[in-house]
């Protein structure tokens, strides 16, 4: 009894000599690193908050640096306590081949959806076109952006393609130009044209005084002289402007007697 008694307490003291200064390390290094790792953190978080990051991506990219911190410390405590740590080290570099492969689309989608938060090319709310699609933005995630078009569908595209393609902005300035094209018979005066056209946009209190509202004919077309009608609204007053001014274009020609023409279909019939 005494000499098991004797062993296990020679085992113990082995032990203790030999980890114990490591185990206690160790112990010390996890607490030190836990609190370097959370105030990297607490940093970051109010950095980016002071560039205005998207609160998706902010937390994101937070729990992700949070994770890679906390697996290195991980490693680092595992090579103190004698672990060998380069088995570990291959194990996460091929896990991470392996799932960049399988996830290369989302990876694309992912790594979009940080280029839209970061620079920001539209923002929620902003009406935009982009992959053969318009409407309005609802959400920015982080892979997906959700538009609702002007018929109230919802619409989800990928950040990947989102990011690498051409995005037009209908809402990145405060002011847009209206631009109208407006065909009449070559029988009906210019000047006359004119005046009707130039009369609809400085009648609109929608449209803006400046830049200068503009009418000029802009092409000899096969059957109409055709008129360019531009005039500058603010970018909210778009949709509004150019249902008002399409139909008071027709009833103020109607009015004055100009002709918008149409397609007339010419019938040949045989003699027999």
């Amino acid at each position: 009894m005494e000499k098991d008694l004797q062993y296990w307490t020679d085992q113990i003291m082995v032990f203790a000599t030999t980890y114990g200064l490591k185990i206690i390390g160790a112990i010390v290094i996890w607490i030190i690193g836990s609190w370097i790792i959370k105030k990297l953190v607490n940093t970051s978080r109010k950095l980016m908050t002071r560039s205005n990051y998207e609160e998706g991506l902010q937390s994101f990219l937070l729990n992700l640096v949070s994770w890679i911190l906390k697996i290195l410390l991980i490693i680092t405590l595992l090579g103190i306590l004698g672990v060998p740590t380069t088995s570990f080290a291959a194990i996460i570099g091929a896990a991470g081949l392996a799932i960049g492969l399988a996830l290369q689309g989302s990876l694309g989608n992912f790594a979009g959806g940080v280029l839209i938060m970061l620079f920001k090319p539209f923002k929620v709310g902003d009406y935009i076109e982009a992959q053969g699609e318009a409407g309005t933005v609802k959400e920015i995630h982080i892979f997906t952006t959700q538009l609702n078009t002007p018929q109230n569908r919802l619409v989800i595209v990928p950040n990947g393609a989102l990011s690498n393609g051409n995005i037009t902005n209908y809402s990145a300035e405060d002011k847009i130009r209206l631009d109208m094209v407006v065909g009449v018979s070559y029988d009906d005066d210019i000047k006359k044209t004119k005046e009707v056209l130039m009369n609809v946009l400085t009648s609109n209190p929608k449209v803006l005084k400046e830049p200068a509202p503009m009418v000029a004919v802009t092409e000899l077309g096969e059957s109409s002289v055709n008129f360019a009608v531009r005039g500058w609204v603010n970018t909210s007053d778009y949709w509004d402007v150019h249902f008002e001014n399409t139909e008071r274009i027709k009833l103020d020609l109607d009015a004055a007697g100009i002709e918008i023409p149409y397609p007339h279909s010419v019938e040949i019939q045989k003699e027999g």
